[in-house]
């Protein structure tokens, strides 16, 4: 009786056991997925890295020094760009659709996590973005305008119409002066200057009305408007940048493949660039200035070239869709999106060759964030 009294209490040992390590294995998923949740809830880091998802709606907050996602929040369908505030800590997203929806997402990037987003109907197709002044700049291509929303206030406080069709991609000086747009089916590019104007008289410049009686010593205020000089660049022209010192616009077409270079001062096209660019989608200058990167959509190559000679340097297969570019301050590396390949890629500019990827879905606009 002994002997199975010990056989009985051995079976339950080993039974408990068996037991517990089916439940070990039963939470072992879960455990993984909460494992998976925590790595993408990491504290974002000061200086992170945006990249959009066309094909999944996020946003992908990424450490640029180990060059993993970190977070990844909700946007709307279809974002194409996406811009962070001054101090680092508010990402904006425009929901593009093709010129037709009128939505900025909003994400904060601290909290990680998907804020209201903002309605800017009727400036509709918003697609461009820049931050200048502590407020949203925007292109508003199925306006035909750009438009400025102040976060402060929560409220549009300018809009400026082009005239021109599908204007795309903007830039904002940093004294706010001027605006510059491509303005993709006209193939032209708009740089419009907030201007002081002349006092305006009685209308017609004529004398006032019989009978009307100026008040003594009144002179009609001199007013601020902005004014627009309309450019034609290279068909399909929609990338593009302005040089580090302020005195070229560089900007190609994806039709006929051109670079049109505009000296901003002068106000025209001074050199256009046969360079065979064909699907050029977007441009950047490196910080120095030196050298001008343009990614083809059509081929997935970054071309890189001379911002002097004009002559091409190197030309790199990224793979497919090259889209977004983003370069870091240094110069040293520069971002691609290759919607195509789902991912972007990660380009050493010393040596000009790819050097890595990081996943992304339908990888398109890129940005910069720095938490001040």
């Amino acid at each position: 009786m002994k002997k199975v009294a010990c056989t009985s209490g051995f079976k339950a040992l080993i039974l408990s056991r068996i037991k517990l390590l089916s439940l070990s294995f039963l939470w072992l998923p879960i455990v993984l997925a909460a494992n998976k949740c925590q790595a993408q809830a990491q504290t974002t880091p000061k200086r992170s890295l945006l990249a959009l998802s066309k094909s999944d709606h996020t946003l992908s907050i990424i450490d640029p020094v180990t060059l993993k996602v970190i977070a990844i929040a909700p946007v709307g369908s279809d974002p194409h760009e996406v811009i962070a505030s001054a101090d680092g800590k508010t990402a904006y997203v425009s929901i593009y659709g093709g010129g037709s929806l009128h939505e900025l997402s909003v994400v904060d990037l601290v909290a990680q996590k998907a804020m209201p987003a903002i309605d800017t109907k009727p400036l509709i197709g918003p697609h461009g973005l820049t931050f200048a002044g502590g407020k949203v700049w925007f292109s508003a291509e199925g306006a035909k305008a750009v438009g400025r929303y102040d976060p402060a206030t929560g409220k549009f406080d300018l809009a400026m119409g082009t005239g021109q069709n599908r204007t795309h991609m903007i830039y904002v000086t940093n004294d706010e002066k001027k605006v510059f747009t491509t303005n993709v089916s006209s193939a032209t590019v708009s740089i419009l200057e907030d201007s002081l104007m002349k006092p305006m008289g009685p209308p017609g410049g004529g004398a006032p009305p019989a009978g009307a009686a100026t008040p003594p010593g009144f002179a009609p205020p001199a007013r601020h408007d902005w004014v627009q000089t309309v450019i034609p660049v290279a068909k399909g022209s929609e990338g593009f940048d302005v040089s580090p010192d302020g005195h070229e616009l560089w900007t190609a077409g994806a039709d006929d493949g051109n670079i049109s270079i505009i000296d901003i001062v002068a106000k025209k096209v001074t050199s256009t660039i046969d360079a065979k660019v064909a699907g050029a989608n977007r441009l950047k200058f490196t910080p120095d200035g030196k050298r001008v990167l343009i990614t083809s959509l059509r081929t997935g190559d970054l071309f890189i070239f001379d911002a002097v000679s004009h002559l091409e340097l190197k030309r790199i297969n990224t793979g497919h869709g090259a889209a977004g570019i983003l370069v870091d301050d240094d110069g040293s590396r520069a971002f691609i999106g290759c919607t195509g390949d789902n991912y972007v890629a990660v380009i050493d500019l010393n040596k000009l060759e790819v050097t890595g990827h990081i996943e992304v879905r339908g990888a398109d606009g890129l940005a910069w964030a720095v938490r001040r």
